[in-house]
């Protein structure tokens, strides 16, 4: 038998402990990947060229107040503006208040233009803008209820007093969110009575170079006004929902340390029962020859390939499960996505490497510096 083959048995002595341990190690690995990958859905929005060019122009004080209308010529007019539409969250609710998707106002000639990365149906573009009552919708959300283009549907109001009862007229798919119902500013305004304000307005900069200067060309030209404008990129815009639930990132930080912390408690007390057990080994093997480094890097191994093969049941089965499972429908449409990159893989790998050393050193140690007598003195 060689050396790793004798290593392998020894772990293998007690399979009930090292399945134990192992299935430990693993959950609490998938917990972290889990939490990491949620952390870097929450933190780091889906994005591409179109969106980085995309701004929101929304009231300085909050986005529960509103913008004037007339705002709307003024921004079209400025230098570096290739499409600026109307854009109002509606907030409705379809049935039941759990079923939770988003909804805006909007100019519907100018949908296409600000997410030119979406891909929609010209003939369907053409019905949406044809049709006062129309709206256009995000393939996953037609998924989720199983509607169909031609279908009535009845949006029930809760922050505006309208319910407004809409016709598909179309489905877009692709871009950075496939989960949106867009319907006709007009109607909205119909509804409500012609309120004459708006809730945010969306932009699509001509290029990146003229982001910088239109952002403060925007804001300069409101500010001291009854509704001052804060004007922000698409992602910054995004993030202000994140920041609403606190610091995420500390949160979720302390939960993973935690459970790394509740690892090396795990496998260090494993471990420790296993050397414990084999001490008189331990001593026959010096006694035949084997010195203490490498009777340490014989436990440091076992130690290693249990941390090891936790780390890959976790990781990359937690990899496996979302790369299956429609998030969107398990969420409820709380994420889009939910990709366990190599990177996060990597971390999560690492920390299995390091757990695995950490938490045999001590007992390795006192292994390593135990006589050959106080050794063979142990009871089995």
């Amino acid at each position: 038998m060689n050396l790793a083959g004798f290593i392998a048995r020894n772990a293998m002595r007690n399979k009930r402990r090292v399945i134990l341990t192992t299935f430990s190690v693993a959950l609490s690995l998938f917990l972290y990947t889990v939490l990491q990958t949620a952390l870097r859905e929450m933190t780091q929005p889906a994005s591409s060229e179109d969106s980085a060019l995309r701004l929101v122009v929304r009231h300085r004080v909050s986005l529960a107040n509103v913008l004037p209308v007339k705002y709307h010529a003024r921004i079209n007019s400025m230098p570096g503006v290739r499409v600026c539409s109307k854009f109002t969250w509606f907030g409705g609710v379809y049935q039941d208040a759990k079923n939770f998707f988003p909804q805006f106002a909007c100019e519907p000639d100018k949908i296409a233009p600000l997410f030119a990365e979406a891909e929609f149906d010209p003939r369907e573009i053409a019905d949406f803008i044809g049709d006062r009552t129309g709206c256009i919708v995000g393939v996953k959300t037609m998924e989720r209820f199983r509607w169909k283009v031609g279908q009535k549907i009845t949006l029930t109001g809760t922050i505006w007093d309208c319910s407004p009862e809409l016709t598909i007229r179309g489905v877009y798919r692709g871009g950075v969110d496939e989960t949106n119902l867009f319907f006709q500013h007009a109607y909205f305004d119909e509804l409500t009575g012609d309120l004459g304000s708006v809730g945010t307005y969306w932009i699509k900069a001509l290029n990146a170079d003229v982001i910088p200067e239109l952002i403060a060309r925007i804001d300069r030209t409101f500010e001291n006004s009854d509704a001052e404008t804060k004007t922000e990129t698409e992602r910054a815009f995004q993030l202000s929902f994140v920041s609403m639930f606190g610091n995420i990132k500390m949160l979720i930080g302390s939960i993973s340390t935690v459970i790394v912390f509740t690892m090396i408690l795990v496998t260090a007390s494993t471990m420790s029962m296993a050397i414990r057990e084999r001490m008189r080994e331990i001593a026959i093997l010096k006694a035949i020859g084997f010195d203490g480094k490498r009777v340490v890097s014989m436990i440091v191994a076992e130690s290693f390939g249990l941390a090891l093969a936790g780390g890959i049941v976790g990781c990359f089965g937690a990899k496996l499960l979302f790369a299956n499972v429609d998030i969107y429908a398990l969420t409820q449409g709380f994420f889009l996505k939910f990709d366990v990159t190599p990177h996060i893989l990597a971390g999560g790998m690492l920390i299995a490497a390091v757990l695995g050393v950490t938490s045999c050193a001590i007992p390795a140690l006192t292994a390593m510096r135990a006589t050959i007598v106080a050794g063979l003195r142990e009871l089995d």
